[in-house]
């Protein structure tokens, strides 16, 4: 598999999909590395409006770097997983002319009440708002609109999530070899 193979792991606070990656990327699964959004650090609303112009012009700058780091570190037969609140549509922005990658995403997302409780226990109840319920339906819309895979996680446990994850992992590992295949034959394994 020459070509990068990324899953993309999307959804608003406390849809739990950072729980989700992480209990996968324990799994020690070969060949499955986890990356995770704002490990590069989220600017403060001043900043980003600032240096960016606003939060949608600094959400699509570090889309485009992570996927660009993401294809160049690439490793044959791995699959790159990143957990982080974007858009998709700037994930496959970010993807265009990429011909050597394939690529998933995925929605996970929750109710409100459900998304409440969970905010609550993990000690940041203040990002359960209007505002975040909003961003949920818009990531939904975007989701419906280019014909995502959308896991409803309200009655999941972190470890079937997971194994949710892991299931779409295996298929896109599979999908990149099957890509190798045709385009080198089966010498190229």
């Amino acid at each position: 598999m020459d070509r990068a193979a990324i899953l993309v792991v999307t959804g608003a606070s406390g849809s739990g999909k950072t729980a989700a990656v992480r209990a996968l990327e324990e799994r020690n699964l070969e060949g499955l590395r986890c990356f995770y959004f704002d490990s590069i650090g989220v600017p403060s609303t001043e900043e980003m409006d600032r240096e960016f112009g606003g939060g949608e012009a600094w959400q699509a700058d570090a889309t485009r770097r992570w996927i660009k780091r993401l294809v160049s570190e690439s490793d044959s037969g791995t699959v790159s997983i990143l957990d982080g609140q974007t858009r998709p549509s700037f994930v496959r922005a970010a993807l265009a002319g990429a011909e050597s990658t394939h690529l998933r995403i995925v929605l996970l997302e929750c109710s409100p009440a459900v998304r409440r409780a969970r905010l609550a226990q993990r000690g940041q109840p203040e990002l359960a708002t209007l505002r975040m319920d909003n961003w949920a339906a818009y990531l939904r819309g975007q989701a419906d609109a280019l014909d995502l895979q959308v896991i409803e996680t309200d009655a999941l446990t972190v470890e079937v999530v997971a194994d949710l994850l892991a299931a779409q992992v295996q298929e896109l590992h599979l999908e990149a070899l099957g890509a190798a295949e045709q385009i080198g034959g089966p010498e190229r394994r």
